[in-house]
């Protein structure tokens, strides 16, 4: 028995999983929306714009003595200003970090139960488990997610897999090593 144990472990420290990809704009927007939909920090961000700009023109207009009526009105402008701000600001953030990624080119990203290794065609990466303390899987990615308030985010999109049994070794890979969300 503790034979078949300890060839257990060594499957397990030797899986890995390979995934091949040019990361585009939309795996980035993906990545944005389930941090967004997953993480307390991203509900926040989500929500904050909308709820400021509500209760900044319900302040205003209730100090200028407005007419309940037209603070109703006057109301959904203001909060169809701050969705506006919220989803721009989640496109920037999306924006951005593909700018940076766009630099590595095609990527080659080994995980295993070290962590994730990425290659560029520019550049390289090498990140351990203890960076990232959760996970997220939509229909297209595995969005990795670290930190207290989900600051640190890396994407791995599910085309990239070398064969269709990547997707379930990274899956087990990380279930061991990171909570999912």
């Amino acid at each position: 028995m503790h034979l078949d144990e300890d060839r257990t472990q060594r499957t397990q420290d030797t899986e890995s999983a390979v995934f091949v990809y040019l990361p585009t704009l939309e795996d980035f927007h993906g990545a944005i929306r389930a941090r967004a939909r997953r993480t307390g920090a991203g509900r926040v961000e989500t929500a904050l714009p909308p709820l400021l700009t509500t209760c900044l023109m319900l302040g205003f207009g209730v100090s200028r003595g407005f007419l309940p009526v037209v603070l109703a009105v006057s109301l959904v402008p203001a909060l169809g200003a701050g969705l506006f701000g919220a989803a721009r600001s989640r496109r920037g953030m999306a924006r951005r970090l593909h700018g940076a990624m766009a630099t590595y080119g095609q990527c080659r990203t080994e995980v295993d139960e070290r962590g994730a290794a990425t290659t560029g065609e520019t550049m390289s990466y090498t990140a351990d488990w203890k960076l990232y303390t959760h996970y997220t899987e939509t229909p297209e990615l595995f969005v990795l997610l670290g930190g207290h308030r989900a600051s640190c985010l890396a994407l791995l999109p599910k085309r990239g897999a070398q064969e269709p049994a990547d997707v379930d070794r990274l899956r087990g890979i990380l279930d061991r090593n990171l909570r999912k969300l």
